[in-house]
């Protein structure tokens, strides 16, 4: 059996600072087109990327943005997304519920708003995740199967939304980007059952360790060389790991240095990570197949899925696998990521004049 290869991409607007400066407004489509001289090196280019390679993508898509942007912009993104044969699957910032009130710039101002499903209420979540199933059926996509919260929170009380809404998988748990102090979700890998609804995290491991000290990391395109995904990837398959996990955003493909995304370059260090690990695919499709992460989830059976008593029990076990990198792929990663950040800087600052940080 093919180890399944899920490049996720959560495909959102940004608030652009408007919560904290009246003079901003929200930023829509730069965030996700993120435009170079003219040609979209953001969702273009992975679109352009995915097809060239045969690498089916799942993009989480966030609707509550539509509560300001009445124009609904983002109806056209995932109408193109879904026409290319990539998965569109439900993403969801609770912030955004802000604009439904017209004094929403006085209350920000006294406080920045909740951006959270993690200790809400569960009919409050359900609510949130029913106004993304109502928004796919009215861009005519197909209903949402799989769900993703912002900032990757969650608890017990949203999987019982996602189990009250009828969603059947979710991919909200990355360790070390968000641990909400549950053990039972402290998930590295695999597939996990909670309250009916099936997780599958995004990929952690543990990148370095000294001693009995250890980081973990959660596998992104951004923060990971190809050469690390590579090594984990084929210990997920010497592992039994059935699916892997990844996550990216459009705009990690350039570089940029103001809010409103106007100030942009070619990210030329994540965007040949991509092509490297759809080329990896592609020449590997033998062992490896990148396909959406609903078709991953409808192909494994549900029997696999550990529970929440097995899986808090032991972080070792047989679904819940720690994978470990190497330190001879960390060390020059990291060098890299901050030598690069720095020369795009340089070079954004030549174009643009010096860098004020946006307050």
């Amino acid at each position: 059996m093919r180890t399944r290869v899920c490049i996720t991409i959560d495909t959102e607007f940004s608030i652009g600072g408007a919560f904290s400066n009246a003079a901003r407004t929200p930023v829509a489509e730069p965030l996700v087109w993120c435009e170079v001289g003219g040609q979209s090196q953001g969702l273009g280019f992975m679109l352009d990327t995915f097809g060239r390679y045969g690498v089916q993508a799942t993009f989480f898509v966030e609707t509550l943005q539509r509560n300001y942007f009445k124009h609904d912009p983002m109806r056209a993104i995932a109408r193109r997304i879904h026409d290319q044969g990539h998965e569109v699957q439900l993403h969801s910032h609770p912030c955004w519920t802000m604009f439904q009130r017209d004094d929403w710039r006085e209350v920000a101002s006294k406080g920045r708003p909740k951006d959270n499903y993690h200790s809400r209420d569960i009919d409050d979540s359900a609510a949130l995740i029913q106004q993304g199933i109502d928004t796919f059926a009215d861009w005519g996509l197909p209903r949402p199967q799989v769900f993703r919260s912002g900032n990757m929170h969650h608890d017990d009380a949203l999987y019982q939304a996602l189990a009250k809404a009828g969603i059947p998988y979710a991919s909200n748990v990355a360790v070390a980007i968000f641990d909400c102090g549950d053990a039972k979700y402290r998930l590295y890998s695999g597939q996990h059952e909670r309250h009916g609804v099936r997780e599958f995290p995004v990929l952690t491991f543990a990148d370095w360790a000294l001693g009995s000290k250890q980081h973990i990391k959660s596998l992104t395109i951004a923060g990971s060389s190809f050469a690390e995904t590579r090594r984990l990837l084929e210990q997920a398959r010497a592992a039994g790991i059935p699916l892997v996990v990844i996550l990216t955003h459009p705009f990690e493909y350039v570089q940029n240095r103001d809010l409103a995304f106007s100030q942009t370059r070619i990210n030329s260090q994540t965007q040949r990570r991509l092509v490297q690990l759809c080329a990896f695919l592609h020449e590997n499709r033998d062992r490896f197949d990148g396909c959406g992460l609903a078709t991953a989830a409808n192909a494994i059976p549900a029997t696999a899925s550990v529970s929440a008593s097995a899986s808090a029990s032991a972080s070792a076990s047989a679904g819940n696998i720690l994978l470990k990198g190497a330190l001879r792929h960390t060390v020059p990663r990291m060098a890299a990521q901050v030598a690069y950040h720095k020369y795009g800087r340089w070079l954004l600052s030549r174009k643009h004049g010096p860098y004020t940080r946006p307050t």
